[in-house]
């Protein structure tokens, strides 16, 4: 199944002339229009004309087509994708989060934990968020430490992979 990588999310208008402020999670903010046009996953296309950085994973985007601030403000929430194909190659040892989607989720002695359903960053670094067979999600650090095996078709979850909720560690080390 092909699948598109999230570059940004449109967080609100800039100006009166139509232009968007953008979330990048692009490497640089000027990578959001490295890749060719955009989609939202919807079925809409979007094509940068013009983009400038405006600081740490921000960027003003001019959109070929949206003209007004109504317009622009309309875009917010939208999010702005690329095929999977269009990207290049990760590095050794590197890999898109979009990528790791789909992918089984196993503990060190190669029992099924779940499927791996997202990857998010909520402000305090990225989470893997894995879909168990019994419906719960679980949220983990992704770090070498939590996560120390990513491979094509799975990644492994160091023990112990999940709490039983039972937390008597106050206090204590890891």
């Amino acid at each position: 199944m092909p699948r598109d990588v999230l570059l940004g999310i449109v967080i609100g208008a800039h100006g009166l002339k139509g232009e968007v402020r953008v979330k990048t999670f692009t490497e640089t903010p000027e990578g959001l229009g490295a890749y060719g046009p955009l989609n939202d996953g919807q079925g809409r296309a979007f094509v940068v004309e013009h983009l400038r950085a405006t600081g740490a994973g921000e960027a003003i985007a001019r959109l070929a087509g949206v003209a007004d601030r109504a317009a622009a403000e309309a875009l917010r929430g939208t999010e702005l994708r690329v095929p999977r194909s269009t990207m290049p190659a990760a590095g050794t040892g590197a890999f898109y989060h979009a990528d790791l989607v789909g992918l089984r989720a196993e503990d060190e002695a190669g029992r099924l934990i779940g499927t791996v359903s997202g990857l998010h960053n909520f402000g305090a670094g990225d989470v893997i968020e894995i879909l168990r067979d019994d419906g719960d999600n679980v949220f983990l650090p992704f770090s070498r430490d939590v996560v120390p095996v990513v491979e094509e078709d799975r990644i492994v979850v160091a023990e112990p992979p999940i709490s039983g909720g039972d937390d008597d560690s106050e206090g204590g080390t890891r």
